[in-house]
């Protein structure tokens, strides 16, 4: 215990000394024609354009199928609604559908309903789509959720079992509390009945997908700070089967023992990543790729949005990657799909989530640049 807090003493002053040397230059309500998307790198016939600016810290997304893409906004408090009416590929308007709510990063949408995630609870809006300019008075759907906000803030969606799938980040950075609901992903019947643990180890997924050919449930999850420059390294898991656990507090990325929790806990006792991600980017929203327009190589494979470091000498991530699959759904390779967002230590944007859209572009929201970009294939 005394080791790790010298080395979370010595490592915050390295962090404040060089903190000041990655800032986000651009301020909130930059107009979409103002962002600097020329320097943003692609792989060869992919393009990027804004689909909605002033989007105030827009973080998780979730599409209708009359087309609306909904976007949380954690620290804006907000929950906006983005339509596409002519179906161009560009939102029409940006509508505030709620505010003043408890970091409401998370949004899922079923059966004409919109379902937000609040630190200690999910809340309902009925009927959204025919009310977008008077949205009505929200249902409590389930309130029974630890009110601690760090790593509280939730990425939710419905999962093929007909669940809503819910999070619940650790309270720390590296603890193990005695409340069994922290560090897991649970789910629940859509009006909120059955509360269960699916998954446990989980230090903060803020991003989970199913694959479209197996059903299975995959997530990202964020290392522990103050361990090192280039330890732990993020996760992408895969979660078959309820009642897995994933390690945490007890062993980190699979093969890194804790140094306060690990002792008489191996790691050959827990699953492993699938794939180990970059140490410290913030691995945040990923989707399978279920569109169309793309080339055939990216069919079924996993955008990770990447929201980058805050307290690495050297900055990493921003950047959306790629996770590759092969025909067994196992991973054979992590690169780098988009990114420019980090110029040097100076970052102008973070991306939080990606969002394939029915005519197969890939939606990536900014929560730093407050935009939602469309990434496309040239000419679509």
């Amino acid at each position: 215990m005394r080791h790790r807090t010298l080395v979370i003493l010595l490592t915050a002053v390295v962090f404040v000394v060089l903190a000041v040397f990655v800032v986000t230059s651009l301020p909130t309500g930059t107009a979409g024609g103002d962002l600097p998307l020329d320097t943003i790198s692609l792989p060869p016939g992919f393009a990027i354009d804004v689909y909605a600016a002033n989007v105030t810290g827009a973080r998780s997304m979730t599409l209708s199928p009359e087309g609306t893409l909904y976007v949380g906004s954690r620290g804006a408090g907000a929950v906006y609604a983005i339509p596409d009416r002519d179906r161009d590929g560009q939102g029409d308007e940006v509508i505030v559908v709620a505010d003043g709510l408890d970091s409401p990063n998370g949004v899922a949408f079923r059966n004409g309903s919109l379902y937000v995630a609040e630190i200690d609870r999910v809340i309902r809006y009925d009927e959204i789509e025919a009310n977008l300019d008077s949205p009505p008075e929200p249902v409590v759907v389930n309130d029974d959720f630890p009110d601690d906000p760090t790593h509280g803030w939730k990425f939710i969606a419905f999962g093929p079992d007909g669940k809503l799938y819910v999070p619940v980040g650790m309270p720390c950075n590296v603890c193990n509390p005695d409340d069994e609901r922290f560090g897991t992903i649970m789910r629940m019947n859509p009006d909120g009945s059955d509360l269960e643990i699916f998954a446990r180890g989980i230090r903060n997924t803020v991003g989970f997908d199913w694959n479209p050919e197996t059903g299975v449930l995959w997530f990202t999850d964020n290392g522990a700070d103050w361990m090192g420059e280039n330890i732990p390294p993020d996760e992408l898991n895969r979660a078959p089967v309820p009642g897995m656990h994933f390690g945490f507090p007890y062993c980190h990325a699979g093969t890194i023992p804790d140094a306060e929790f690990g002792a008489g806990n191996p790691c050959s006792d827990y699953t492993a990543p699938v794939q180990n991600l970059g140490p410290h980017v913030a691995a945040l929203g990923m989707r399978f790729y279920t569109g169309q327009q793309f080339p055939e190589e990216y069919q079924n494979q996993i955008f990770i949005a990447e929201h980058g470091s805050w307290n690495r000498a050297v900055p990493i991530g921003y950047r959306v990657t790629l996770v590759r699959l092969d025909e067994n759904n196992t991973p054979i390779g992590y690169e780098v799909f988009a990114d420019g967002w980090l110029q040097g230590r100076e970052a102008w944007g973070r991306p939080v989530d990606v969002q394939v859209m029915p005519d197969g572009a890939l939606l990536v929201s900014d929560d730093s640049a407050n935009a939602i970009y469309r990434i496309s294939s040239a000419g679509q």
